[in-house]
């Protein structure tokens, strides 16, 4: 099944070349020698900037050519899976940048997209030494002076913080804070006096070694009054939005790696032998694969589907955003985890085994999880959304059956995005929770006239009846508790897992006749991924709906045929530079 989104992404494979060939400037030899010296992939930055990338950055209203935000994810990922350390660096401007896209004004959207558009990287200030993720209690001040501000204080382990040549800084504009006493302010650093700011020395880190992971602190740095985004005190709320859409296209770090830890540990498996058998005509490290292919393709779908709906369930973003960033980088984690135990000894060597791709890409993903909302931040942030999911489930309130079709059918156009309409809260809920009892029993009519559907149909109504149960736990739970229990947390991971399997339920649904012929048929036909994929997450909240062994067989088949013939590891047909794209 082909897939428009991957135009661009296709575009820039071919521009990239192919990665296996030590020459190219993207390749994964290079990237390897860059990681050993720390050293910052500049020159394969610039290769990026020639490509166009940061134009992905900008939303077509403001100049760019972000015009849906699944194009941008799947780009971003055929650039991770070649060194996560890359899509770090370049894509942190889109991060940097977002809090204008959500809160600025028009002016200011345009000037700041001229200058993505340019090339300047912009980087995102948001955490400090002393309090993390808690941004409340942020201690940076943004003082009113005659025409403009003061900038006094330090930013802490910021990606590009010395690199980028601006910054957009959450900053208390207030002495007593609170969630109306903060402003975002974008700061160009060369209209700042040279003595105003310094920079703070960059961090060695396990993972992501050549990034520039730094910081920056201001002392009395003037600031015009134009470069406070938005109104006074709109900076968090402008900044809680913009999570929304970084924690989507998150997703794309997350994906990128996995298909290349794939890559590897299927090409591993092809070309070993053991005991007289290659170690992929075994049955047991099949089972490995396949699951892990399963655990890809879950949260493939996941990531499609929620960058989709960011243009088409826009309300839902802080639901869905929470989610996808919780299941796809945890899931991702453990699923490379477990094929490095596959591998074994040559993915911790360095050139043993593909230049030791498979322990950089295992150290780099590492990092994903701690990105724009750390795991516990994504699921406290489900735990306040709690009694807004449940009453509307009990209310029986209408699903948005036309956002959630827009959202899982890829092949129908995407309106224009509308930032305005992101929410901190889902007020009429979650749709695809919401919906989750038509889709099944959309499922049990087709599995009415095709056995072979018994499986799929079968996992469906666990997981309606596993989600009815969950809700009744969470209405016992305290509504406002002054601290959060570990139980509620727990919840919300089992809450985003039923979650994300009515992504899948729904993305099968309305593309399965579509993808009935290609390459990667064999995974829709007879609903064979989705059976994987539910088993897969209703197994991680504890229900056992074990999918039929000769799917994870059929899933190992389309995974070899996949990494032999140079495609990328997906639900869609789309070919890499490798097989001579």
């Amino acid at each position: 099944m082909r897939y428009s989104a991957f135009a661009d992404a296709e575009r820039l494979e071919r521009a990239l070349g192919d990665p296996g060939d030590p020459a190219a400037v993207f390749s994964y030899a290079r990237c390897a020698d860059l990681d050993d010296a720390d050293e910052f992939p500049a020159e394969i930055c610039r290769a990026l900037d020639e490509f166009g990338l940061a134009r992905h950055y900008v939303p077509v209203e403001f100049g760019g050519g972000l015009a849906d935000y699944q194009d941008c994810l799947q780009t971003m990922r055929m650039v991770a899976r070649r060194d996560v350390t890359v899509a770090v660096a370049h894509g942190k401007t889109y991060l940097g940048a977002v809090s204008v896209w959500v809160g600025g004004t028009r002016a200011q959207a345009e000037r700041v997209g001229a200058l993505v558009g340019a090339g300047v990287p912009v980087s995102w200030a948001l955490t400090e030494r002393a309090h993390g993720s808690d941004l409340l209690a942020g201690e940076v001040t943004a003082t009113p002076e005659a025409g403009g501000y003061l900038l006094d204080g330090e930013k802490w382990l910021i990606n590009n913080a010395t690199r980028g040549a601006a910054l957009c800084v959450l900053a208390r504009t207030s002495a007593g804070g609170g969630p109306r006493g903060f402003g975002v302010f974008f700061v160009e650093k060369s209209a700042l006096a040279t003595e105003s700011y310094r920079h703070l020395p960059k961090q060695r880190t396990h993972g992501i070694r050549g990034a520039d992971i730094s910081g920056v602190a201001f002392d009395g740095a003037l600031l015009g009054p134009g470069d406070l985004i938005g109104g006074p005190g709109a900076g968090l709320e402008s900044v809680l939005k913009g999570l929304q859409l970084t924690r989507t296209l998150c997703c794309a770090l997350s994906l990128g790696a996995s298909d290349h830890a794939l890559g590897v540990a299927t090409r591993f498996a092809l070309g070993r032998e053991l005991y007289g058998r290659g170690l992929a005509d075994l049955p047991a490290a099949r089972r490995v694969l396949a699951t892990a292919f399963a655990d890809h393709l879950l949260a493939e779908a996941v990531s499609v589907v929620s960058a989709r709906s960011v243009q088409t369930l826009t309300g839902e973003m802080s639901v869905l955003a929470a989610a996808a960033k919780y299941l796809v980088p945890t899931r991702t984690e453990a699923m490379i985890a477990r094929l490095r135990r596959l591998v074994g000894a040559r993915s911790l060597l360095r050139d043993a085994h593909e230049h030791g791709a498979f322990g950089k890409v295992e150290r780099d993903h590492r990092i994903v999880s701690l990105f724009d909302g750390n795991t516990l931040v994504n699921l406290n942030s489900l735990v306040n959304l709690f009694p807004i999911l449940v009453r509307t489930a009990d209310k029986g309130v209408e699903p948005d059956a036309e956002g959630v079709r827009a959202a899982a059918t890829v092949s129908l156009p995407l309106a224009p995005a509308r930032h305005e309409r992101l929410s901190l809260l889902p007020r009429r809920g979650s749709s695809f929770l919401l919906g989750l009892p038509a889709a099944v029993a959309e499922i049990e009519a087709l599995a009415a006239h095709d056995d072979r559907l018994a499986p799929l149909a079968a996992s469906a109504r666990t997981l309606l009846s596993t989600l009815d149960d969950l809700y009744a736990v969470i209405r016992a739970q305290p509504s406002v508790p002054v601290a959060v229990p570990t139980s509620s947390f727990v919840l919300a991971g089992k809450l985003a897992a039923c979650l994300g399997a009515a992504e899948v339920v729904q993305l099968w649904l309305r593309n399965r006749d579509a993808a009935a012929s290609g390459p990667n048929a064999a995974l829709w036909r007879n609903g064979v991924w989705p059976t994987l994929a539910l088993d897969r997450l209703l197994a991680a909240v504890g229900v056992s709906a074990p999918a039929p062994d000769s799917m994870y067989e059929t899933a190992f088949a389309v995974l070899r045929e996949q990494v032999g013939a140079g495609l990328l590891p997906s639900l869609f047909d789309v070919r890499l530079a490798e097989a001579g794209l």
